[in-house]
């Protein structure tokens, strides 16, 4: 059986004639997450939903900013980050937050890449900014997270 033109496609994993003339099209699919500060929406008056790279930079903030065993069953999500708060504001306090970081990332994002980790000890607070990559949607985001000691 001799195909020439076009290909036809008789399922989503056959193809049957000339493979390079095949187009293969993909589907972005969407990201959607609740956004805890409930922000009502105007006319409908239902919780407002996070979409796409703003639920994936929602979901970057709340492993940062949750500590071990918050999460019920889930002991070791979260970047820990309060608990370093109260440690000398040294060089190894920075590398530990660096990491803490970057192993919860690593290990429960697998939406993104991350990119960079700036820490800056600023009168008992850290600045924290992480950039990361959004896979999916190819675009560059930060996450900006101020822990502060008060007293």
């Amino acid at each position: 059986m001799a195909t020439t033109g076009s290909p036809k496609i008789l399922s989503d994993k056959s193809i049957i004639g000339n493979v390079k003339k095949a187009k293969v099209t993909s589907r972005v699919k969407g990201w959607r997450d609740l956004d805890l500060s409930l922000t009502l929406h105007p006319i409908r008056g239902d919780i407002v939903p996070l979409k796409d790279d703003a639920a994936i930079k929602n979901s970057v903030k709340n492993l940062l900013i949750t500590n071990f065993y918050e999460r019920p069953f889930n002991d070791d999500i979260g970047a820990n980050l309060r608990a370093l708060l109260f440690e000398p504001a040294d060089t190894i306090t920075k590398i530990s937050l660096r990491e803490n970081i970057r192993r919860v990332i690593n290990k429960y994002e697998k939406r993104v890449i991350l990119q960079n980790i700036d820490i800056k000890d600023i009168d008992n607070s850290y600045n924290i900014t992480v950039v990361f990559k959004i896979k999916e949607f190819d675009t560059n985001e930060s996450v900006e997270i101020v822990l502060r000691r008060l007293r």
